[in-house]
């Protein structure tokens, strides 16, 4: 693959030397989840093995593996180390501190991994601008331990969610859409997974992704349609199946929305103007800010959610189809 370059008119290139350096802004996402060190994954955190004792594929593999991937394909660019949340801790004991009272337990006498984990890999060199909010080419991935048949009596299928995409720092939100999205990648081993990496960074249409993500500017809502569209996002999970099957769905619940509409008064970067109107990519960042309360497993599901519901919202005001939640 030749090395990627965004379009003049479309990137704003930092020229620095190649390196890897700490992402110390604002996570990515937030709730539920703490902050996870490569480092501490790889030395310090067990392995879990299916039934016949076949280790599964680590977090840490998951993660070099990506980066090696990326440094390779993004040569010469500035990428910064993974920025890593992880969630659910799996505790346990070796077997001759069994009968020991918890505050007794020694370090190396405890173990840990965790269920559930995220990352990206930020490559800020490669950056664009959408209503003055930069943009950053963004890589990264979710494991979910719970997805796979740890009780199995052979090795299965592992199951993996990638994606590239844009992260944007005035906030970090994440922007993912789905042809920068492979929801449900399932592999038996680490050079399956490789290829899978590969393959979606090689396929990956960033143009066209921001070209998307630039049209939302265009677009605009009034308070009005605003409380007409929540008002529908929250009827939609109460709605008759045979409802529920003409619609487009929406991944974000009661609270969620609570928190969109609280910022659609209050935030500082994305909140309606003056008139009580919002544009479309404001709003679209009202629902990714919110997906950082998310779990793990949902949360790039939610992303591309976001992005599909609001391209939904935007066609529907361009007059090219209608949207339930608008009409």
């Amino acid at each position: 693959m030749e090395h990627i370059n965004l379009l003049p008119q479309m990137v704003h290139r930092i020229h620095v030397e190649p390196e890897h350096t700490e992402n110390t802004k604002r996570s990515f996402i937030e709730a539920n989840t703490i902050v996870g060190s490569l480092e501490e994954i790889k030395h310090e955190h067990i392995i879990p093995v299916f039934a016949n004792n076949e280790p599964l594929i680590s977090h840490a593999d998951f993660i070099e593996s990506t980066s090696s991937i990326a440094a390779d394909l993004f040569h010469g660019e500035r990428i910064l180390k993974p920025d890593i949340r992880v969630s659910h801790a799996i505790k346990g004991r070796v077997p001759e501190a069994k009968n020991k009272p918890i505050d007794q337990l020694m370090e190396w006498e405890k173990t840990l991994y965790y269920e559930r984990m995220a990352f990206i890999i930020e490559i800020p060199s490669i950056q664009s601008i959408v209503d003055g909010n930069v943009l950053s080419l963004t890589i990264g991935g979710v494991k979910a331990y719970n997805m796979d048949s740890l009780y199995s009596r052979s090795a299965n299928d592992q199951k993996f969610k990638i994606f590239i995409g844009f992260k944007n720092t005035v906030c970090t939100n994440l922007c993912v859409w789905t042809d920068g999205y492979m929801d449900d990648v399932k592999v038996k081993n680490i050079g399956q997974l490789k290829s899978a990496i590969h393959m979606l960074l090689e396929s990956y249409n960033h143009h066209q992704h921001l070209n998307s993500l630039s049209r939302l500017v265009e677009y605009s809502i009034t308070e009005q349609q605003f409380a007409h569209l929540v008002g529908r996002c929250r009827m939609y999970n109460h709605l008759p199946n045979a409802v529920k099957e003409n619609i487009s769905p929406i991944l974000f619940g009661d609270q969620q929305m609570n928190m969109v509409v609280k910022d659609f008064y209050k935030d500082n970067s994305f909140c309606r103007d003056v008139k009580g109107n919002i544009n479309l990519w404001k709003l679209y960042n009202l629902f990714t800010g919110t997906n950082k309360s998310s779990y793990i497993d949902s949360f790039l599901d939610r992303s591309v959610n976001a992005f599909e519901f609001i391209e939904q919202v935007r066609e529907n005001l361009e007059g090219s189809s209608k949207s339930w939640y608008l009409n």
